[in-house]
């Protein structure tokens, strides 16, 4: 990902003007824009789905960018790996389901800017696990959680988080923060939508159930 813009046009003017006034966050619509590249070595982006875009599934999503989108992935954290739906020029080959606030890596084939818009997704919670193959999982920085602005202070929000981590599109690589028992080190700067891996010591529910953080 090259560059996240973060537009909820206030989110409150953007829902006035489309609904009228509501509190409930589920009733606030605005847009989350992803700008996604390609590269010499890779085509490969992370995107999240903070607003209910309506999108039901691969297809739907991969149709509404057909051409530009040729492959959709979601992370399984129980076999620590990539379930894949692509396009072979005819047909969306396995399908799968998307669910709201997940993050998923998509393919390109030409720089884009992928847009999440609709009413903002409440509440959100993930279930993050270990396994006997490894512990890592995806995220997306909830959009009422302003106050995480780095990577070390949403390590410490999740209480077993280990290490975080960040998908460098523009090198197609990986940028980790990592917990070594006293400190974090190489820690980046994050914000809310954005998609993540984090890994961690001991299964757990975030951010609907909290630990109590490191000092």
């Amino acid at each position: 990902m090259k560059k996240l813009n973060l537009c909820i046009l206030s989110l409150f003017l953007f829902s006035a003007f489309l609904f009228g006034v509501e509190s409930e966050p589920s009733e606030i619509v605005g847009y989350v824009a992803y700008d996604c590249v390609t590269t010499a070595s890779g085509n490969n982006n992370f995107i999240a789905l903070p607003m209910d875009t309506g999108y039901a599934n691969t297809v739907e999503l991969g149709n509404a960018y057909l051409g530009q989108i040729n492959a959709i992935s979601k992370w399984i954290p129980s076999s620590q790996g990539w379930s894949t739906s692509f396009w072979d020029g005819t047909t969306w080959n396995d399908p799968f389901a998307l669910d709201l606030a997940n993050a998923y890596m998509i393919s390109v084939t030409e720089g884009i800017t992928f847009y999440s818009v609709g009413p903002m997704v409440s509440p959100i919670q993930y279930n993050l696990i270990t396994s006997p193959t490894g512990n890592n999982n995806f995220i997306m920085v909830p959009l009422d959680r302003s106050d995480l602005t780095t990577s070390p202070s949403l390590g410490d929000d999740i209480g077993t988080a280990n290490a975080v981590s960040r998908w460098v599109a523009d090198s197609q690589g990986w940028g980790t923060t990592f917990y070594d028992g006293t400190i974090w080190n190489d820690p980046f700067t994050i914000s809310i939508a954005k998609p993540l891996m984090v890994s961690v010591t001991a299964d757990v529910v975030w951010p609907s159930t909290r630990l109590e953080t490191r000092n």
